[in-house]
């Protein structure tokens, strides 16, 4: 019977070449995300869906909501074998109260940056519902803590609950001096919070850094950039990651790290943090063994 992997995200970006990694493998794949299937011109370079994706199980589910995805009615993690969180975010939305002149751009930025925000709270229940979770901060504002962390301490919990043996969380290298530090803080929070809260599960924890795709043309130059600081912070000794962070780190490109994931999954020596070296070496090993 063949292994079934859920992967959280998997219409996105990433989300969706970790679904077609493990189905070259043979698994069987379910997506959970609020729209189903991809929108696959904003993620590929194809306007209409490939082959392989007609043997992907594309559901329609809030990773907020268990009842949407673990429950009697929708027990769409049960008999997984392995579960992969891919969602996040890189910014939050306080620009739009800027642009629509509800909050000045002082005020944005201001709450842009500041120290800590609501993540989730549980919504209150009714007859028949999850533990759904919803944002804590009065205006509904989506939040790091609401998606880098909570979300994924969420899905952990329901894919414990359910008998999930592996757990794969997305997390990234490192932050940015462009972005708050609460987008690196919450990602780092969630990997404690996961290893310690669910220890019955295998664990992995994968810092890439940024990902590139010829797809995404604009991604390209920023890639290029990105490695040159790599090429130049290895030259310093490395004495660039303090202050850039992400902005040295080496990118890869999406394939490679859907690969990466997927070899992890399968191998159940891999566990705890998996970093660009780690990655790089996964991804290696998947490619000699599809050369054979």
């Amino acid at each position: 019977m063949p292994k079934k992997l859920v992967v959280a995200g998997g219409n996105g970006f990433l989300g969706s070449r970790i679904c077609r990694a493990a189905h070259a493998r043979g698994w069987t794949v379910v997506s959970l995300s609020r729209r189903g299937p991809p929108h696959w011109p904003s993620i590929s370079s194809s306007p209409t869906a490939p082959p392989w994706s007609t043997a992907v199980s594309w559901h329609s589910a809030n990773i907020l909501n268990p009842s949407t995805y673990n429950s009697a009615t929708h027990d769409l993690l049960a008999d997984a074998d392995a579960v992969v969180h891919t969602l996040g975010i890189l910014l939050e939305a306080d620009y739009k109260g800027v642009l629509t002149g509800r909050e000045s751009v002082w005020g944005g930025l201001r709450r842009a940056f500041s120290q800590s925000k609501q993540g989730g709270r549980l919504a209150e229940k009714g007859e028949g519902e999850g533990e759904e979770m919803v944002p804590g901060e009065e205006d509904g504002q989506v939040t790091y803590e609401l998606i880098n962390r909570d979300s994924a301490i969420l899905l952990a919990q329901e894919a414990s609950r359910a008998g999930v043996g592996t757990f794969v969380y997305m997390s990234a290298a490192a932050g940015a001096p462009i972005l708050p530090a609460r987008y690196i803080s919450t990602k780092r929070e969630a990997e404690s919070r996961i290893a310690s809260g669910f220890p019955r599960m295998r664990n992995v924890f994968v810092r890439p850094g940024f990902l590139y795709d010829s797809s995404r043309k604009f991604t390209l130059p920023i890639a290029w950039a990105g490695g040159v600081g790599n090429v130049v912070n290895g030259m310093m000794g490395g004495r660039l990651s303090g202050v850039a962070g992400a902005a040295v780190e080496k990118p890869l490109t999406a394939d490679l790290v859907a690969e990466a994931v997927v070899e992890a999954v399968e191998d159940g020596g891999v566990k705890g943090v998996l970093g660009t070296e780690g990655i790089e070496k996964l991804a290696g090993r998947a490619w000699r063994r599809g050369m054979v």
